[in-house]
């Protein structure tokens, strides 16, 4: 499989080109045209997530394999204050930014499968995956 590639989020056009990469990556597995809109969707918040919370991180896109299944697995990390609270990050509704709220839960039901790493004044990652159907 292809190493893996990452794009600095420092500014919104880096959130816009970790999207394009997604979007590209995804269409080169042959991911549908529902997926592809998927996964840009999740890069794009995690990567919106950074810039707004961290101020600057990294989002790595990567295809992988296990078994007979192939797919991409994303990971979005930073050094910024990281997140106190997990569980109530993960609630439906919840907010910071005055945003709607959809932030990481809704990048979970977009997802295979998602984990997530933080700790306060160190940093945060987050790793995402969707296979191939």
């Amino acid at each position: 499989m292809a190493v893996q590639s990452c794009v600095d989020v420092r500014n919104e056009w880096d959130i816009v080109s970790a999207r394009q990469l997604g979007r590209d990556l995804a269409k080169d597995l042959g991911f549908s045209s529902v997926d592809q809109a998927r996964i840009t969707t999740a890069i794009s918040e995690l990567a919106r997530n950074i810039y707004l919370y961290a101020g600057n991180g990294r989002i790595c896109i990567e295809p992988i394999e296990e078994g007979n299944r192939r797919g991409l697995r994303i990971v979005a990390n930073d050094t910024g204050p990281g997140i106190q609270d997990i569980r109530k990050v993960m609630e439906d509704g919840y907010t910071t930014s005055g945003g709607l709220g959809a932030g990481l839960p809704g990048v979970k039901r977009l997802m295979d499968e998602f984990a997530i790493q933080s700790t306060v004044d160190v940093g945060t990652e987050i790793y995402i995956t969707k296979w191939l159907r």
